[in-house]
């Protein structure tokens, strides 16, 4: 572990089974057995069995207790070791805590969400914090003369532990969590599981970046998934992630919970429009130099306020075993790669602007999404007519987005650029199909230096035809004063519409 002159280290024997229980840390005050998993609290030199803890699901995390790594805190390099984990059940999925041992002394919290991690440290309250209910997602406040944006307000349990803790709320007893985010990518995680709450602050970081040893060894991992039978078909279904709360049938494409675990009765829907997807579930690629899996997709319809014509895009969710997930949205403007955005960006005073890591970002779209075909493995309980509203940002080079996905209970956001169609063509080894790629933001004659001699002949051909269509139309009984009158069954979003799809943000 990390060199310490400051610990006294401490080892006592399990009241529950007479095993070594050892702390390394002088501020933890509880541990979890690891032979029995009794639950001890140390009360000076003596040890108390208090209760015996469910084991830590296997989360399929590269971490694992005893790793050590070096993190830059205010400026110095520190030393640390990971020597306990909490697990928790959220409203819309879980998330894992590592406790962190400094090499100063003092813990710190790295907080694993479906691939997507947060250091973040213990800091006093400026003033006495407000009751939960007082946090409203979407919401500004402002902590230490910081402004925040409440970004999550849910209710969270305890449901496992490993190793050494220095907190430890009552074991399935719901208390409520809140995240604020800035603009600069902080986050404030505010924990009503103890009294006075715990706040704690930090950043985004990649677990490459902790320069990190003693992970799990990926060739040992157990690549067995969870199978049971389909409840509405009775084929077999492999659950592939742990991390998966719902996924369908291969056989009937039926949509399954297994949030509440695999031995009561499953809820299901069943899907009956099959859908042909353009980059099969399982395919490989490598997109801005991370290699993805093709784990879920889903498609969805929206629409904007007031209006009551609606449009669709794809959305392909990709994973990566240290960089957790991403989307690969297409939509019929073009594709983009988007990831969940650790901070909140500011937003201007009318709505219509943003700013997020230095970069100025504008409104593009408002509207109402929802989920209507799914397909694979999704972190978060996916349902068919889920709903959100959602605004998405271009930045001022066109290639930057930014969007942001709101419920009644979290605001997520997602920030990442659109792609050119022939590179995910050539990510998925799908070359061969590159025209099935192309989107309306592909521009054929671009940069062709002018318009050729045959490109004049074909438009003195269609354009007789193009005034007779116009001369006809004007002829039709359509009433554009009470009716869209436009041929296309659909029409052109024009923009990102799409972004990120949510499922859980904390941490």
């Amino acid at each position: 572990m990390a060199d310490s002159g400051t610990q006294r280290h401490y080892r006592a024997p399990c009241p529950g089974c007479g095993a070594p229980v050892e702390f390394q840390s002088a501020q933890s005050t509880h541990a979890v057995c690891p032979y029995c998993q009794s639950t001890v609290v140390r009360s000076g030199d003596v040890l108390k069995r208090i209760g015996k803890m469910a084991e830590v699901f296997d989360d399929h995390s590269p971490l694992q207790p005893m790793a050590t790594g070096r993190a830059v805190l205010d400026g110095k390099d520190q030393p640390f070791t990971l020597i306990g984990r909490l697990q928790y059940q959220g409203d819309a999925g879980t998330w894992t805590e590592w406790i962190a041992l400094l090499n100063d002394g003092t813990t710190a919290t790295l907080g694993e969400d479906n691939g997507a991690y947060v250091f973040t440290r213990p800091v006093p309250a400026d003033r006495t914090l407000p009751e939960a209910a007082h946090f409203r997602p979407g919401a500004t406040t402002a902590v230490a003369g910081k402004t925040y944006s409440v970004a999550a307000n849910v209710q969270a349990r305890l449901v496992a532990a490993q190793g050494e803790l220095p907190k430890l709320p009552p074991l399935g007893q719901p208390f409520s969590v809140v995240e604020l985010r800035s603009d600069d990518g902080e986050v404030l995680s505010i924990d009503y599981g103890s009294v006075p709450p715990k706040v704690e602050r930090g950043r985004a970081v990649r677990l490459d970046d902790l320069k990190l040893q003693g992970l799990k060894d990926e060739s040992v991992k157990n690549e067995k998934g969870r199978q049971f039978s389909c409840p509405n078909c009775g084929a077999p279904v492999a659950v592939k992630l742990s991390s998966t709360k719902s996924l369908t049938c291969p056989s009937c494409q039926s949509l399954i919970d297994v949030s509440g675990g695999l031995g009561g009765k499953l809820r299901h829907a069943e899907q009956h429009e099959p859908v042909r997807l353009l980059i099969p579930l399982g395919s490989q690629g490598t997109l801005e130099g991370v290699h993805w899996q093709v784990v879920g997709f889903q498609h969805r319809m929206g629409v904007e306020p007031g209006d009551d014509e609606h449009f669709g895009w794809d959305e392909y969710l990709l994973y990566h075993r240290k960089r957790g997930f991403a989307f690969l949205v297409d939509a019929s403007d073009g594709w983009s790669l988007v990831r969940p955005a650790t901070g909140a960006p500011k937003l201007s005073a009318n709505g219509k602007g943003a700013h997020y890591l230095n970069t100025p970002y504008q409104l593009e779209y408002s509207y109402e999404a929802e989920t209507t075909y799914v397909l694979g493995e999704f972190y978060w309980p996916v349902e068919r007519g889920q709903k959100t509203f959602n605004r998405d940002f271009a930045s001022s080079t066109g290639r930057g987005i930014l969007s942001m996905e709101q419920t009644p209970q979290e605001v997520t956001w997602s920030v990442g650029s659109k792609l050119d169609s022939a590179v995910v063509a050539k990510a998925f080894k799908l070359d061969g199909q590159a025209d099935l790629f192309k989107r309306e933001d592909a521009a054929p004659l671009a940069g062709a230096g002018g318009i050729g001699c045959g490109t004049w002949i074909v438009i003195l051909f269609l354009l007789p035809l193009i005034v007779m269509l116009v001369l006809g139309g004007s002829c039709s009984s359509c009433d554009p004063q009470r009716e869209n009158c436009t041929s296309s069954s659909y029409r052109s979003s024009g923009g990102s519409y799409g972004g990120y799809s949510s499922g859980g943000g904390h941490k």
